[in-house]
């Protein structure tokens, strides 16, 4: 069994809300670690037909083993299944579980899960405790951590939600073993993305060390690399440190949103059947830097050095086809928008970005035309 206690980064949340991130290879240390929360608790399982049987039973017996009594509450998979409607039918099956205030939600799955199991959470009863334990790559770097839940609306992404910490959350990479290489892929852009927006020393690492982690992922014998353990590590300590600074988004924890502004209206303009989150946050952060370059904010090489990177992990890089008028218009749908007022996190360089409000648009336009599929 790995050490843990060696493995494991502490949140501190400006709420009071602190809890342990921990770091693992194999699920053994689970029903330790969660026997606190769990314990004489009826435990709501939320997962989906994908992951459930991969990993359903596992869990559910580590729950056991710490006292608790697991139900299991699936969810469709994908993204055009985080609204509302779905919401409504979780929080149906929490009371038709029995769920009381005392229950625990324990999210089991990727980023649509942990956002929908965590406003349920967050909602219900108003408010019962959840854990984190994320399968996908993206989930692991990113949206497992930080306390952001949350559902799409038919006008824009993430535009409902709170911010509700978990109780904790227990990352098994080796998880990633059965995932998808386009899933894989698409949770390496976050990856990419903490290099830019705070770490030139992690971004040099993904330059070296990219091309053997997709190696592994080719192999028939497919066995997670050991360094992609130690880069989910450090991806989450960066994004700990911003949320511990700026827990509600007030400003600084804005930079975790690079690329995301443009990524947002690729994936409503195309229906979010086209491209998978990350593949559109790739194309968003090459579009970033080129606008920043349009704008004098960083050098050419940025955004060399940034799109070799990103194809080098087999992420797009280029807008598809769209309206450029209708992308600007999805713009001001975004989170960080403010009345009539844009913001866009742009490059300076690797490793630092800048918060922009009210860019100039004839450039803005440029860029997505410049950016285009040919």
């Amino acid at each position: 069994m790995p050490n843990l206690k060696s493995q494991i980064i502490n949140l501190k949340s400006q709420t009071d809300n602190s809890y342990p991130i921990y770091f693992s290879d194999s699920f053994d240390a689970l029903a330790e670690k969660i026997a606190p929360f769990v314990k004489d608790k009826i435990c709501a399982i939320v997962s989906n037909p994908v992951v459930w049987p991969l990993y359903g039973k596992e869990v559910a017996t580590a729950i056991k083993n710490a006292g608790g009594n697991p139900v299991k509450t699936l969810l469709p998979d994908g993204e055009e299944h985080k609204n509302f409607s779905e919401l409504e039918k979780l929080l149906e099956k929490f009371v038709e579980n029995n769920l009381n205030r005392k229950s625990i939600v324990v999210a089991l799955g990727g980023g649509v899960v942990g956002d929908l199991a965590g406003y349920a959470a967050a909602s219900y009863m108003r408010g019962i405790p959840y854990i984190q334990i994320p399968t996908t790559l993206l989930a692991q770097v990113d949206s497992s951590v930080g306390g952001k839940t949350g559902v799409n609306l038919s006008l824009g992404k993430n535009l409902v939600g709170a911010f509700y910490q978990p109780k904790l959350v227990y990352i098994n990479w080796n998880t990633l073993s059965t995932l998808l290489a386009r899933e894989v892929r698409a949770g390496y852009a976050e990856v990419i993305k903490y290099g830019v927006i705070s770490d030139a020393d992690l971004f040099k690492l993904l330059e070296k060390q990219t091309a053997e982690v997709f190696k592994s992922f080719e192999s028939s014998s497919l066995v997670v690399p050991g360094i992609l353990g130690e880069i989910i590590k450090r991806c989450c300590k960066i994004k700990t440190e911003v949320v511990a600074e700026d827990e509600r988004e007030h400003g600084l924890r804005a930079i975790l949103n690079y690329g995301h502004t443009f990524a947002h209206a690729i994936e409503k303009l195309t229906n979010y059947t086209e491209f998978v989150h990350g593949e559109a946050v790739a194309i968003g952060m090459n579009a970033a830097a080129v606008y920043a370059n349009k704008l004098g904010m960083c050098e050419a090489d940025v955004i060399n050095r940034q799109k070799m990177l990103i194809e080098s992990a087999g992420l797009p890089t280029q807008f598809p086809k769209l309206e450029t008028e209708e992308v600007i218009a999805e713009f001001y749908h975004d989170k960080k928008a403010t009345a009539s007022e844009l913001k866009f996190i742009l490059p300076a360089k690797i490793g630092k970005v800048k918060i922009i409000k009210n860019p100039d648009l004839a450039a803005l336009k440029e860029t997505i035309t410049d950016c285009e599929t040919e």
